[in-house]
């Protein structure tokens, strides 16, 4: 009898994307809705974020030649916090879709990880929930109404959640193999073995009603419910049914050589950090799956189909040599992409380190340290667990109210699948997946955007969800065998419950992109027409404002402009002494903010235009405004308002200015960035001797407020004749300040209630030889507000 013939690969290629078709349909239907809702409100294409339009700069410099270059002709940007999001894009945009044209290609590829993931959700569910409370986590990712937001979000978000879950199950199937359906449940002794054939079907169907009856829209979700369903019986190989080996790569994992999985593994684990930096977890869970898998003796080799070779060519020796090397070197893939984006900043920025990084990271900002640090990180930790997770203030559009006591108790049934399906690596990957959503809680906020650092890792409660759906099944069962149907039931209340927030999501998503279009989109359109072409314009929200406007720009947040974010980290007072170091030909001509999130007002001139949106909730302010820039103030407060004739400035102190605090030892404690500012006044009252600078009548100079005390340490020579220290101080109520040199007092100074005024102490000469510690103390007073001091003399 002859051989069954093996598939062609056209037909391979036909069974791996079936079980995908009706989850695309669904999610096309989905964003249908979507996408006509933001036509609707917006009146064209529009994103609700934008961060999306800066993907789309990083996309559109990339056709044009750029590598992860934000602006024409600046160089390396460490701005993108996805590599490989931009170079998903590239390619549409030098195909010729360009500005908003290229919001479609978005939406597509949107629609394509929407779909995938749901896929992927109800594959990772299945061997700890079964068939049925799989198609119902499928069902619940189609539902959740945050992942419909950000897939036509523009985002990476939804993807990145597919490469995590695909990640995580590619790395459990690795450590546990599929078993056979009917192994696994006669193993359990329960229940859904007992159900008739087809019951799958049926139970899909109960799923979809119960989900229908909640809105319209769920439908989309309970389609999507059908190919989880779908998923469930794909994993299956028809008895005597062979792949050739040219075709395995396109077989469901389940039916792939360990090899095939083990390799499309370290391909993910590679992956997912180039998505997001976090996806580093799912590196390192790749890594331990392949290292664990490495380890295991290599099964041995199948029999040949073909007769033995002639003794003419004889039988290659060593191969289980190289083979064992492979097994090993796909270890190392994943561990490689987390080093990717650092090396390619060491190379081209001449710093390993992102400015997303330094601008929203707490672990690295300076502000945050000791006590702050912890506080700040267990302040997120309360947030995320007691609103975030449970449907609270933040997330009330996405989640039910309680879904945290859904997650826990499914973290429980969690580990009950794990005991009761002989699957512990399966719940220990979910478990690290689950997990992951603490990562957001290491940064400054993960509130931005809609919670969207959050979500990537919601797949994993999804299937907690549906674990726990099949453990409250199962205990049915066990009271009646009829109750066949309480698992399904269970897991589609669940999904109807969800997708319940998909009208409210849908008409944020369209409400927000139609706030981001009246706002940036049209502000950046407003540049191209009215700005010159050599305008350079700061920005705090860089996205739409550069690839709208075609204009260079300069992030003042620091995101996409080299070299800013640690002055944005500082504070206002800061990046205004950074702006007077700043060579001319770098500073804007024009800056397009928010004017309370510049906090800057020295630098803003005129006003040319704004931009006001209502009804809203996704703007960082109601009203964006265009100004001319003013450098006019710069330098202004560099040198006291009064000079005597022969004194001149032997050292100082420039407080904000983070060069000269950091030369003088200048001590700063906690949250200091909370209290820097800008500001600019008239000319303060001094009574240091000499004349007045009648030519500064208004002056501007950063500083701090707020302080109890002032340690630094001037550096001269040798010791002057004479030296006096003269202090821009200023204070809400009125202080009296003790000064200290090298721990010896120099004399006292009152400080009036009000605006800034210079005072001056003279000092002991002769204990200003080198290094020396000079200390100001609040003696009476609530504190006061430092600015500048110099030490003058002759």
């Amino acid at each position: 009898m002859a051989a069954p013939q093996a598939p062609s690969l056209l037909r391979a290629l036909a069974a791996r994307a079936l079980p995908y078709a009706p989850a695309l349909a669904a999610s096309g239907a989905l964003g249908a809705l979507c996408i006509r809702a933001v036509l609707d409100q917006a009146g064209r294409p529009a994103l609700p974020l934008d961060d999306a339009f800066i993907h789309m700069q990083y996309a559109r410099r990339l056709a044009e030649g750029g590598f992860f270059s934000f602006v024409a002709g600046e160089g390396y940007s460490t701005g993108a916090t996805s590599l490989l999001w931009p170079v998903l894009l590239a390619p549409f945009y030098a195909l010729g879709l360009r500005d908003l044209s290229l919001v479609y290609a978005i939406w597509a590829l949107g629609l394509v990880f929407h779909a995938a993931l749901a896929v992927e959700t109800a594959r990772l569910a299945r061997p700890l929930a079964g068939p049925a409370a799989a198609a119902g986590a499928g069902a619940m990712c189609a539902g959740f109404a945050a992942f419909a937001w950000f897939a036509w979000s523009g985002m990476e978000t939804v993807a990145f959640a597919w490469v995590l879950t695909r990640t995580a199950r590619l790395a459990a199937g690795l450590l546990e193999p599929a078993r056979g359906e009917a192994q696994a449940e006669a193993a359990e002794g329960v229940g859904e073995l007992a159900m008739p054939a087809g019951s799958d079907a049926m139970l899909v169907g109960s799923e979809a009603t119960l989900a229908g009856s909640e809105a319209t829209l769920v439908g989309s979700a309970a389609m999507l419910g059908g190919s989880a369903a779908m998923l469930g019986g794909s994993d299956a190989t028809p008895a005597g049914s062979a792949a050739p080996p040219a075709a395995s790569a396109l077989l469901p994992s389940a039916e792939r050589p360990p090899a095939a999985v083990a390799r499309a593994l370290a391909l993910a684990g590679f992956a997912a950090p180039l998505l997001r930096p976090e996806g580093a977890l799912a590196s390192l869970l790749a890594a331990l799956a392949l290292a664990v898998w490495a380890a295991r003796p290599a099964p041995p080799s199948p029999l040949p189909a073909s007769p033995p070779p002639t003794p003419s060519a004889p039988p290659r020796r060593g191969s289980a040599i190289p083979r064992l090397f492979d097994r090993r070197l796909l270890v190392l893939a994943p561990l490689l992409g987390p080093l990717v984006v650092p090396a390619l900043n060491q190379l081209l920025a001449g710093h390993p380190t992102s400015s997303t990084t330094t601008v929203k990271w707490l672990l690295g900002n300076p502000n945050y340290d000791g006590p702050a640090l912890r506080d700040a990180l267990l302040q997120n930790l309360r947030l995320l667990v007691t609103d975030v997770l449970d449907g609270g203030q933040w997330t009330a559009v996405f989640l039910p109210e309680g879904s945290a006591v859904v997650i826990a108790l499914g973290a429980v049934a969690l580990a009950v699948a794990a005991h009761r399906r002989g699957r512990p690596a399966h719940a220990a990957i979910v478990a690290a997946l689950a997990l992951g959503a603490l990562l957001p809680c290491t940064y400054l906020s993960f509130l931005w955007n809609r919670v969207r650092y959050v979500w990537p890792f919601a797949p994993a409660w999804l299937v907690m969800a549906a674990c726990l759906a099949r453990e409250l099944g199962d205990a049915a069962q066990r009271v009646r065998r009829s109750l066949h149907y309480v698992t399904p039931l269970i897991a589609g209340a669940f999904a109807g419950a969800l997708a319940a927030r998909l009208p409210w999501a849908i008409h944020d998503l369209a409400n927000s992109a139609r706030a981001i279009d009246r706002q940036q989109v049209w502000l950046g359109r407003w540049a191209a027409q009215h700005l010159p072409e050599g305008a350079r314009i700061g920005v705090n929200d860089t996205g739409a404002l550069a690839y709208f406007s075609g204009r260079r720009t300069f992030d003042v947040v620091g995101l996409t402009t080299e070299g800013e974010a640690r002055y944005w980290v500082a504070g206002a007072g800061s990046r205004f002494e950074h702006y007077e170091k700043l060579p001319p030909e770098r500073r804007p001509t024009h800056f397009i903010v928010y004017p309370h999130w510049m906090a800057c007002a020295p630098v803003l001139g005129r006003e040319l235009v704004d931009a006001t949106v209502e009804d809203q909730a996704i703007l960082g302010g109601t009203t964006m405004i265009a100004y001319e820039a003013r450098w006019d103030l710069l330098g202004s407060g560099a040198k006291p308002v009064r000079s005597a004739p022969g004194e001149r400035i032997l050292d100082e102190v420039d407080v904000s200015d983070l060069e000269s605090e950091e030369a003088h030892g200048y001590a700063l404690e906690p949250l200091a960035d909370q209290r820097n500012v800008a500001v600019a006044l008239a000319a303060p009252e001094s009574d240091a001797p000499g004349e007045v600078d009648r030519a500064r009548a208004e002056i501007a100079d950063g500083g701090r407020y707020y302080r109890a005390a002032d340690r630094f340490v001037v550096h001269l020579a040798a010791p002057p004749a004479e030296a006096r220290l003269v202090m821009r101080v200023a204070s809400d109520d009125g202080a009296e300040l003790a000064i200290s040199v090298a721990g010896e007092e120099a004399g006292t100074v009152e400080v009036p209630a009000g605006t800034w005024v210079e005072r001056a102490v003279a000092l002991p000469a002769a204990r200003l030889a080198g290094a020396t510690p000079i200390a100001i103390t609040a003696r009476r007073g609530a504190g006061f507000h430092a600015f500048h001091y110099w030490i003058v003399g002759r």
